[in-house]
């Protein structure tokens, strides 16, 4: 009797023994991807994260989501008589225990079942690259009880989903997307033999890969040349197949996804993600031209502090824009003169001195400049802070002082803010703190929800906890003012990105040197955050809010107004709108809104000519304070008057100079009497103060005693 009627005669004597046989929906329940799975606040799958480095595996592929021509080809190259076997091929078996003994290559006869079976139990892994009789045994046994419980279907499912493929890729879900850049019911018959024959021989060359696969096709009867074959299995396996696709969240999977297999649910909106990414890569090329490489995106949703866009950046490298730390230039603006309007130390109809100004500082000299580098004189603050100008800014924080504004932007979140108000100086007013994306876009949420804070987050949740924070009159007036188009002209003229066709408030910001251009605003619903620049440092070259960050913003705030209106907010009770003019009339006559009690209906401005000359720093009886910490030659008081024309200073008895400018004075330690003279030497105005800090005597640069 020949060896294989002697093999075939002894398989059919045995006797099966009933083996625990998991059931599919176990297999399936206990399969673990490597990656980690992101959903939108839909359910949608947003972006996927490998935790596990150890194997590559993706979600779990049913059936019917895998081409035909995937079953086909890898039935004709490990199993062609599976739909006739019932777990065991008796023929095959024989067949390979012929080879075994006749050829140099022997070849296994295990069907696919069979090593479904394998997978399913390590005891029936081979040793040391072979099974002994006894796993054999157990191998075939595991086999016919796969095939008295589990449908065909389920078998080769299970099979595609676990077999391994080539190096750490198991599965079909991660060979077709990581070899072809497609999903698996997407494969074409090419790609197909490719992968039937990958399975024998995972880690072989491409060359051996596509002469198998060039017979695998023959045996299917394709018509594919094997030159196609071979340059498709050369791209796959080099991977060069594979897409270039930007990531959509990889931020927010890197913050919320911790372990293998897990699918988390956030906020993000995925149609919403994905638009703004291609809005900030689409600005971003525009930009190329003019050294602008980078940018960031952030959504909120005025109501709840769902975070429904997290745009880090572009693609192009790993830094998180939203996140990072950048100085935040004009976008403070709007808490500065809220926090002036809710003291009552201003109205949005005040004037605002717009000119040269010099501040000493212990570091020297503050001169701030307005961006466009002209100076516009007298303005009110609404122009002023709708047009952006940095000198009535400045003039504001020195009458509010640093340490309120500096604990108001504390308390709306800033928590990069750790060094104290004398550390920033005057410069606050202008941005020179640096903050990040998100907590700057949630500070104007606050402003968008009439002074109401409350806090952001990446995870849906039942409610949020709210405190007033902003006084909601003093909001709603810096809203206004922030949605006046015709305020703004002044800077940005009427035609411009900020002007949108429905109701948004909204302000632009540059820091030094044009490293960092912002653009945050909000609707009724939606606050949205936009930043570019570049993360290295480098400045832009030419680039304002209007037009580096605002055409992001705009795009963005047009997407999420797809059919719904933008209204503007209500005047909250204590509120009132009255008719103001000028006289002179520096500005139109308008109705202006005001903080009850607050109200003036007619502003005159008094010119300098017609001012009662004085003093106006320094302050009577005032106490200024030697820094030893600065070099003595560079320690300077600033003698200013008001008004007055041909008026001169005269300091403990000397004169020094004409008082029509700023004097700078070096301090001398001890008490000084200050006057303001006229040309005929009468006293017009006099203050004392005193300086203190230094044992010995300091000599003012212009002093006549100096030697």
């Amino acid at each position: 009797m020949s060896i294989r009627n002697t093999v075939c005669a002894s398989l059919a004597l045995l006797s099966f023994a009933a083996i625990a046989t998991p059931t599919p929906d176990e297999v399936k329940a206990s399969y673990r991807s490597s990656e980690a799975e992101l959903l939108d606040r839909h359910g949608e799958r947003i972006q996927t994260l490998r935790i596990d480095m150890a194997v590559r595996r993706l979600p779990w592929v049913n059936f019917k989501d895998i081409s035909p021509a995937v079953s086909a080809a890898i039935l004709e190259a490990e199993d062609r008589r599976f739909y006739q076997h019932h777990g065991v091929d008796i023929e095959a078996i024989g067949k390979a225990a012929w080879d075994n003994l006749f050829r140099k290559n022997p070849r296994g006869a295990s069907t696919i079942t069979m090593q479904l079976a394998s997978m399913l139990d390590q005891q029936l892994q081979p040793k040391k690259g072979k099974r002994d009789w006894g796993q054999k045994w157990d191998q075939i046994q595991a086999a016919r009880e796969l095939e008295t419980t589990w449908s065909k279907q389920q078998i080769l499912e299970a099979y595609l989903n676990l077999v391994n493929f080539r190096g750490e890729l198991q599965g079909i879900g991660a060979v077709s997307q990581n070899l072809f850049g497609k999903s698996p019911s997407g494969l074409n018959e090419i790609e197909s033999v490719i992968l039937g024959s990958l399975i024998r021989a995972p880690n072989a060359s491409a060359k051996l890969v596509a002469k198998r696969a060039c017979s695998l096709a023959k045996e299917n009867k394709l018509t594919t040349s094997c030159t196609v074959i071979e340059m498709t299995t050369s791209r796959a396996l080099a991977g060069t197949m594979t897409r270039a696709t930007y990531p959509l969240a990889p931020h927010v999977a890197l913050k919320l996804l911790k372990n293998p297999a897990e699918k988390v649910t956030s906020t993000l909106d995925i149609g919403l993600q994905r638009f703004a990414s291609d809005s900030l890569r689409q600005q971003l090329m525009t930009l190329r031209g003019r050294n602008v490489n980078d940018g960031a995106i952030v959504v909120l949703d005025n109501r709840s502090g769902d975070i429904l866009a997290y745009v880090g950046n572009s693609g192009s490298n790993s830094v998180d824009g939203v996140a990072a730390l950048r100085q935040a230039g004009s976008t403070l603006k709007p808490f500065l003169y809220e926090l002036a309007i809710e003291k009552k130390n201003l109205t949005a109809a005040s004037v605002l001195d717009d000119s040269p100004i010099d501040i000493s500082t212990p570091s020297g000299l503050y001169i701030p400049q307005d961006y466009d580098k002209d100076f516009k004189g007298r303005v009110s603050v609404r122009t002023s802070l709708a047009s952006s100008l940095n000198v009535p800014a400045v003039r504001t924080l020195v009458l509010l002082g640093m340490d309120p504004f500096y604990n108001r932007l504390k308390d709306l979140g800033l928590s990069s803010l750790t060094e104290s108000a004398d550390y920033y100086g005057y410069s606050l007013a202008l941005g020179s703190a640096e903050v990040s994306l998100l907590e700057l876009t949630n500070a104007y949420r606050t402003l968008a929800d009439g002074g109401m804070a409350g806090t952001f987050s990446l995870t849906p949740r039942s409610s949020q906890n709210k405190k007033r924070l902003l006084d909601a009159r003093a909001a709603f007036i810096v809203d206004d003012i922030l949605s006046d188009r015709a305020a703004r002209s002044t800077t940005f003229g009427l035609s411009n990105e900020l002007a949108t066709t429905y109701w948004t408030a909204v302000k632009t910001g540059t820091s030094k040197d044009m490293r960092d251009n912002w653009c945050i605003g909000f609707s009724e619903r939606y606050t949205v955050g936009v930043w570019v620049g570049n993360f290295d440092g480098e400045p832009m070259w030419d680039v304002s809010g209007v037009t580096g960050a605002a055409p992001i913003w705009r795009d963005v705030m047009d997407f999420l107004h797809k059919g719904l209106p933008g209204n503007a907010p209500k005047a909250p009770h204590g509120v009132i709108e009255k008719e103001i003019e000028y006289v002179p009339q520096l500005e139109a006559a308008r109705r202006e809104w005001f903080i009850d009690g607050t109200e003036i209906t007619k502003i005159e401005i008094i010119a300098d000519a017609e001012r009662v000359p004085k003093i106006r720093y320094p302050g009577r009886d005032s106490i200024i304070a030697i820094d030893p910490d600065i070099p003595e030659d560079r320690q300077r008081v600033f003698f200013q008057a008001q008004a007055g024309k041909d008026l001169l200073w005269r300091l403990d008895g000397n004169v020094l100079a004409a008082a029509n400018t700023t004097y700078s004075w070096r301090p001398m330690f001890g008490k000084h009497h200050l006057e303001l003279l006229n040309q005929q030497g009468s006293t017009l105005d006099s203050i004392d103060f005193h300086v203190r800090g230094s044992s010995s005597p300091l000599l003012s640069d212009n002093d006549p005693k100096k030697q």
